[in-house]
């Protein structure tokens, strides 16, 4: 793998799994004793996701749904594609993503549950949030909040179609 654009460290794999313990203490504490659907959001959300269900005393089922984006976009208008293999009908529901960056595509991803499907309370998770994120009016669990909206690589994030299996977060240098 070619990872001569990567550049400066944000997120260490000690810090991803420590940020992976923080999102699942808050969730096994709000859901403790409660049956929860998980919706992953891929291929992003693939990483997280895995490591973050391990992590989790409740009882879930698990899902995935995608709307294919750019990075940084905040106007997204692909198709949303939800293949909805278990009814989500009146169940705790919780969509995962690596992170929350300029917020549209989780915006319009959490308006669709919400609105279409009648689920009894829809939150998010991700592993960390970007500042200038847009306002989405659902409750979000997340590790950490970057400084800055800097364009990051790794664990799930993508630039053009690659860096997203290696196994650290970085800024990524053009």
């Amino acid at each position: 793998m070619n990872t001569q654009h990567i550049g400066n460290l944000v997120l260490s794999q000690q810090q991803i799994q420590q940020g992976v313990e923080k999102v699942a203490k808050i969730l096994n504490q709000k859901y403790q004793n409660e049956e929860v659907v998980v919706i992953t959001i891929v291929p992003g959300g693939i990483l997280f996701t895995a490591d973050l269900v391990r992590k989790l005393t409740f009882d879930i089922n698990m899902d995935y749904i995608s709307c294919p984006h750019t990075p940084g976009d905040s106007t997204n208008n692909s198709s949303i594609i939800f293949h909805q293999n278990i009814d989500i009908k009146g169940k705790h529901v919780i969509l995962i993503d690596d992170a929350i960056e300029s917020g549209g595509t989780m915006k319009r991803l959490a308006a669709f549950i919400s609105d279409d499907f009648a689920v009894k309370s829809l939150s998010i998770a991700t592993l960390f949030v970007k500042p200038n994120r847009v306002d989405i009016p659902v409750t979000q669990h997340y590790a950490y909040q970057m400084d800055n909206d800097d364009l990051l690589v790794g664990y799930g994030l993508p630039w053009e179609n690659k860096f997203r299996n290696v196994s650290y977060i970085s800024k990524l240098l053009k």
